[in-house]
C-alpha cells in the first residue's frame, strides 16, 4: 500500500489553497460583471452568482467529469478577467465552462487568452441591444409562487430584465404579511432565503434584497387596477392552478396594467402549452400561455433528443412523484381515488396527464405513449422512468453518448443535465436548474437493442420554476444574447 508522504500532504494542500484563492477572485469577477454590466457567467448552466469558493470548486470538478477535459479554476478566472476587460460587451449570459473547454483546445496554438476571448465573443461586441425591463406580478404565493419570487429576485441583477413588482393573495392583513414573509425567509426543502426579508406594514409590502414587492389582496382577477401602483404592461404569472382555460385566464387581462398571462400548470383548449427550449417558437401575437407541468418539462426534452435520433414506436412513462399539497397529510376525504390516503406514509398510485401533454408539444408522439404516476413520501424531486420501443438497434453506450452530447451542445443545454454519478439519489437533485437530469448509469437497453429504459430525475419545484422564468423572459422579449 502506498504511503502518503508528509511532503505530498503539504503540496496537495497548498495546491488546493491556491485554487481556492482563484475561486475567491472569480467570485469578485462574477459579481462585477453581473451587477455592473448585466453580464451573467455560468459554468455549464450552473449559476455562479452567490456561490461560495467551495461550491465553485465543486462545479469545476463536475465540469471536468462531463467534458472530459481538465478545466481549472485558474483558467476560468483568466477568462473572466478578460471578459471584464471588454468595454463594449453587450448584456449577455456566457457559459464560461464552454469557453474554458474551447480554450484548452486552442491554448497551445500560440493565441493569448485576451485574443481568444475577443474572438469567441466578437458577435457580442459593440452590440447595442436594447432591453426594456418588464414588470411581473405573481398571482398566488404557494410553492411555485415563492420559489419564483426567490428566483426573480436572484436573477434581477441591475433590473434590466424581469422586475417582480407585486404578489397577489386573498388577504394582506398585517398578520398575513408577516406569515408570507416568514414563508419566503425559510423553506424546509430549499433552505433559507439568501438575504434580508423585511415587512413594510404601512406600504403593504415585503422588501427582499432591496426589492420592494407590493402585497396586494384580491379574491378575483378583475378586482385590481395595477396601474394605480405604477405597474404597467406587466406579465402576470398565475401559479394558483385554478384557471386553466383561455376564457378564465383572460380575466387577468381585464385588470388594468396586465398585458400577458402565464399559467404554471397545464392549460386546456387552445392555450399553447410551452416547454421552453422545445416548442418555444410561439405566435408573437399570443398573450395567454401555459408552462405545462413539471413532469412534461422533465420528459419532453429527453424525448425530443431521442426522437431526433430514433423513431419511437411506442412507450410507457411512469412518474415517481413527490407528494403535493393536493394530497392529504392524514387519511381523509378526497374527490380523487387514493389521494385521500396519507401522503406521508404511503405510496399512492394516481393518474398523470403527462403522456397526453407530450402530444401537445411533440404532436408526432400522439397515441404512442401511455403514462401513470406513483406519489411517494418525499417532499420534493421526482423521477420519470421512460420505457421506449424504437425502430432500430442501439446500445447503452450510444444512447448515453447521444444524451451527453445534447447536454453539452445544441438547443437543450439549459434543459438537460447529464449525470455520471453511480450514487445519485433524489436529494442530490434539490435545487438543480435543469428540468431534466439524465441518469446515465441507470440506462438499460434490451438484448435485441430495440427497447430502452431511461431514468430522468427532476426537481419538480425549482427545476420547473427555472423553466417558467426562462419562458417568462422570452414572452417579455427580455432575453439577452447568450454564449452557450
Amino acid at each position: 500500500m502506498a504511503v502518503l508522504e508528509k511532503n505530498d500532504y503539504e503540496v496537495n494542500l497548498q495546491n488546493w489553497v491556491e485554487l481556492e484563492k482563484s475561486a475567491v477572485e472569480l467570485i469578485h469577477e462574477v459579481g462585477t460583471l453581473w451587477f455592473d454590466k448585466s453580464i451573467e457567467l455560468v459554468l455549464f448552466r450552473n449559476q455562479l452568482v452567490d456561490r461560495s469558493a467551495s461550491e465553485i470548486m465543486n462545479l469545476h470538478n463536475y465540469a471536468m467529469n462531463v467534458v472530459k477535459q481538465p478545466i481549472n479554476v485558474k483558467d476560468t478566472l483568466a477568462i473572466a478577467k478578460e471578459i471584464n476587460a471588454l468595454s463594449n460587451l453587450t448584456p449577455s449570459k456566457i457559459d464560461i465552462g464552454k469557453l474554458s473547454a474551447e480554450w484548452l483546445q486552442t491554448k497551445d496554438t500560440g493565441s493569448t487568452v485576451k485574443d481568444f476571448v475577443a474572438k469567441q465573443l466578437n458577435s457580442m461586441l459593440g452590440n447595442t441591444q436594447q432591453i426594456t425591463p418588464k414588470d411581473v406580478v405573481l398571482y398566488g404565493f404557494g410553492r411555485i409562487g415563492r420559489i419564483a419570487a426567490r428566483e426573480l429576485i436572484s436573477q434581477a441583477g441591475k433590473g434590466e430584465q424581469l422586475r417582480l413588482r407585486a404578489i397577489v393573495t386573498r388577504s394582506n392583513s398585517d398578520q398575513d404579511l408577516e406569515k408570507r414573509a416568514d414563508l419566503l425567509r425559510s423553506d424546509s426543502v430549499h433552505g433559507p432565503f439568501p438575504g434580508p426579508v423585511v415587512v413594510d406594514y404601512a406600504k403593504k409590502a415585503i422588501i427582499a434584497n432591496g426589492h420592494t414587492i407590493l402585497m396586494l389582496a384580491a379574491k378575483n382577477p378583475t378586482d385590481l387596477d395595477y396601474t394605480a401602483y405604477d405597474i404597467n404592461d406587466a406579465l402576470l404569472i398565475d401559479n394558483t392552478g385554478i384557471a386553466r382555460n383561455r376564457e378564465d385566464l383572460e380575466q387577468h387581462k381585464l385588470a388594468k396594467g396586465i398585458s400577458k398571462v402565464l399559467l404554471t400548470a397545464p392549460a386546456s383548449g387552445d392555450v399553447p402549452n410551452i416547454v421552453f427550449g422545445v416548442n418555444s417558437n410561439f405566435d408573437k401575437n399570443e398573450t395567454i400561455f401555459s408552462a405545462a407541468s413539471c413532469t412534461t418539462n422533465a420528459i419532453v426534452p429527453v424525448l425530443k433528443v431521442i426522437t431526433d435520433n430514433f423513431t419511437i414506436e411506442r412507450g410507457h412513462i411512469e412518474t415517481v412523484h413527490s407528494y403535493t399539497n393536493d394530497q392529504n397529510l392524514l387519511d381523509n376525504y378526497h374527490p380523487k381515488f387514493r389521494r385521500g390516503r396519507s401522503a406521508a406514509v404511503n405510496l399512492v398510485i394516481t393518474e398523470t396527464g403527462a403522456d397526453k401533454a407530450v402530444s401537445k408539444v411533440l404532436p408526432f408522439l400522439a397515441g404512442k405513449l401511455t403514462g401513470n404516476a406513483v406519489r411517494v413520501p418525499t417532499p420534493n424531486v421526482s423521477l420519470a422512468i421512460m420505457n421506449l420501443t424504437i425502430n432500430k438497434e442501439t446500445s447503452v453506450k450510444e444512447v448515453n453518448e447521444i444524451m451527453r452530447n445534447a447536454a453539452l451542445n445544441g438547443d437543450l443545454v439549459e434543459q438537460i443535465q447529464y449525470s455520471f454519478s453511480n450514487e445519485l439519489v433524489s436529494s442530490d437533485c434539490v435545487g438543480n436548474p435543469c428540468p431534466s437530469i439524465f441518469d446515465s448509469p441507470a440506462t438499460i437497453v434490451s438484448k435485441d437493442g430495440r427497447n430502452m429504459i431511461l431514468y430522468v430525475w427532476y426537481d419538480n419545484e425549482y427545476g420547473y420554476t427555472r423553466q417558467v422564468i426562462r419562458l417568462s423572459k422570452q414572452i417579455c422579449n427580455v432575453v439577452r444574447q447568450r454564449y452557450y
